[in-house]
């Protein structure tokens, strides 16, 4: 199609400049012709001109002006020979001789109505008197549209002197003739031009017209960047092996919808949207892919992974550091995002944009605010490791499924006080399987069930051989669905002795319904003596209203904030924040993600409560001690 729109364009430009050039040729024709003409009646003029001076020599021998004076037969005799030239163009012939004054005066006049003999003539002196001085021819021109004048001048030379002048008149009306011959050819040209200007203005009009539907169908309306309808487009024509793909969430968008309304939302998604597109380039695409998600391809770079990463990192840390002023709220925001690096590595562009997609996941599900990357080795090797359901069922009956633990420590003393469970998978080969490689393809099913219930089991083993609090990881779907409960139940009521060295970490992530049910619920847990804890929260937009509703017991900080407080002035600040709120609350305050000394020396200087990360202690399948 683009190419038949090509060669369409080619053909009209073709004719225009063609009709173009014939118009303009008509009226260089026409001056051409003008100048033959003239050139041809000069020529004719010189050669009358010689033909009379030879005559005049023939019979004059000294100053023509005496011998004429005085031999009135010969002044006839050469009037007639002038005589003959004279016709429709060379109207005038006649000899001239400039006396002592200067003053011009008749010798022969060819004229059929002749001057008197020494008759005076007024002329232009300076081009008459330049054949005295120069001894040689000079052409009058007065060109006109309608016609054509000239005066063809030449000297009369006797012993070396100009004696006097032949001045030969001519005039045509030939080119006026000329022109209105050609006119009617150039006002077709003309008719065809204007003709070929409004048929280009229309289709010019219905361009931009089309350019405007076309642009409007590949726009979204709010945001102003890309759509989908774009990218079903770029799909068919983009060279992948020249991009890298981001793609983007912004964190929590759901609940500044709840707790500002929808205008609010829209305001934060178009001005995400313009800080994005300040970050990038004209050669990169910046596609609306969902609700708050964005998809980014971005033009690769010499070092195109380390660019990559950085406009990511870039994008990430303009987005968290800028208050969105929405009336006379300010909205603080974050992003998540998940990027993949070498999309030609990918059988298909959508198993590409899959693969960032997942990146994303991953992001979001490690607390948010961050940016997930992996390079083609680890994808492939993660599609090797990731396992079925099958394989899931075989490691619980074979007893493979096993729990990590990671110290939680007391920053005051720094005494470990807890550890946190952490499930993993043990493969046939002795490796260890991380838990994103399997529990998504457990979710939902009897194996998830079963799941819950061995770490549970794992977990109050733990404790009752070693009488130390663990925490264990669930989300909020676990406690509203009815199997899992009961089975959460029925391991408090089985192990009912060991419940007040256990902590049930509920992740922030989840959006919360149900909250009567939650509430509900979760306060039966607490009957047992069991804690509760909110896990990552601080990730994003953070949900204040939990603390109206939930039965809370400790705050675990989430390590996005935690990872940046000693770069990010934001990040120290909403900390401060939290620290400040959970104290007024009377809970529990958890730093997460205390991956370096300078960390913890933060964490330290704001006294929070407790502190978790691999600086401290990293995850064991025995219980570390400090």
């Amino acid at each position: 199609m683009k190419q038949t729109n090509k060669i369409y364009i080619f053909l009209f430009v073709s004719i225009v400049i063609a009709i173009i050039y014939l118009f303009f040729a008509t009226h260089t024709i026409q001056q051409k012709l003008n100048r033959n003409i003239e050139t041809i009646l000069i020529q004719q003029a010189k050669s009358f001109a010689k033909n009379i001076d030879d005559e005049l020599h023939k019979y004059i021998h000294t100053d023509p002006y005496v011998e004429l004076k005085q031999n009135p037969p010969l002044r006839k005799h050469l009037e007639g020979t002038l005589n003959i030239i004279v016709n429709d163009f060379f109207k005038y012939v006649f000899v001239l001789y400039r006396d002592d004054a200067g003053v011009y005066r008749y010798l022969l006049d060819g004229s059929d109505e002749k001057a008197g003999f020494n008759q005076r003539l007024s002329v232009e002196k300076k081009y008459w008197n330049s054949v005295y001085t120069t001894k040689q021819a000079v052409t009058i021109k007065q060109s006109q549209l309608e016609s054509i004048w000239v005066t063809y001048l030449q000297p009369v030379i006797f012993d070396n002197q100009v004696k006097a002048v032949i001045a030969i008149d001519f005039s045509t009306k030939l080119p006026i003739s000329i022109y209105y011959a050609m006119e009617p050819l150039q006002n077709v040209f003309i008719y065809i031009f204007v003709s070929i200007a409004i048929l280009l203005l229309i289709l010019l009009y219905q361009t931009l017209l089309s350019f405007k539907n076309k642009k409007e169908s590949i726009t979204d309306a709010l945001t102003q960047t890309y759509n989908r309808t774009f990218l079903r487009e770029l799909v068919k024509e983009i060279d992948i092996a020249k991009y890298q793909i981001m793609m983007l969430d912004i964190d929590y968008f759901k609940q500044i919808n709840d707790n500002y309304g929808h205008k609010a939302g829209d305001f934060v998604l178009t001005k995400t949207a313009q800080i994005i597109s300040q970050q990038i380039r004209e050669d990169d695409y910046l596609i609306r892919y969902g609700g708050e998600e964005f998809l980014l391809f971005i033009k690769k770079g010499e070092n195109f992974e380390a660019s990559m990463l950085e406009i990511a990192e870039r994008i990430r840390k303009k987005i968290e550091n800028t208050s969105f002023e929405y009336e006379d709220k300010t909205i603080h925001i974050t992003v998540s995002i998940g990027v993949t690096n070498n999309p030609q590595h990918f059988k298909t562009l959508s198993l590409a944009i899959k693969h960032a997609d997942e990146m994303l996941y991953r992001a979001k599900r490690e607390g948010r605010n961050q940016v997930i990357s992996q390079d083609i080795k680890n994808i492939q090797k993660e599609h090797i490791q990731r396992k079925n359901i099958n394989e899931v069922k075989e490691a619980l009956e074979e007893d493979r499924i096993i729990c990590y633990f990671q110290a939680i420590v007391n920053v005051s003393d720094n005494k470990i006080i807890k550890h946190e469970a952490l499930a993993r998978m043990i493969d046939k080969d002795g490796s260890v399987v991380l838990p994103y490689l399997f529990l998504d393809t457990i979710a939902h099913t009897n194996i998830y069930n079963d799941f819950t219930k061995r770490i549970l089991e794992l977990v109050f083993e733990k404790i009752k051989s070693k009488k130390v609090a663990i925490s264990v990881n669930l989300n909020f779907s676990d406690i509203l669905e009815n199997t899992i409960y009961n089975i959460i139940l029925d391991e408090l009521q089985k192990h009912k002795a060991l419940t007040e060295w256990l902590t049930i970490e509920l992740l922030e992530y989840e959006i919360i319904q149900e909250t009567s049910l939650i509430q509900e619920r979760l306060l039966k847990i607490k009957s047992f003596g069991v804690k509760i804890a909110l896990d990552d929260f601080g990730s994003g937009f953070a949900n204040y209203s939990v603390f109206e509703t939930l039965p809370l017991d400790i705050l675990k900080i989430d390590g996005s904030l935690i990872k940046n407080i000693d770069t990010s002035e934001t990040s120290y600040k909403i900390t401060h924040s939290i620290i400040i709120l959970a104290r007024e609350l009377g809970i529990t305050a958890v730093a997460e993600f205390v991956h370096s000394k300078e960390i913890l020396q933060i964490v330290q200087e704001l006294k929070i409560d407790q502190a978790q990360g691999f600086y401290l202690a990293k995850p064991s399948p025995d219980l570390f001690t400090i």
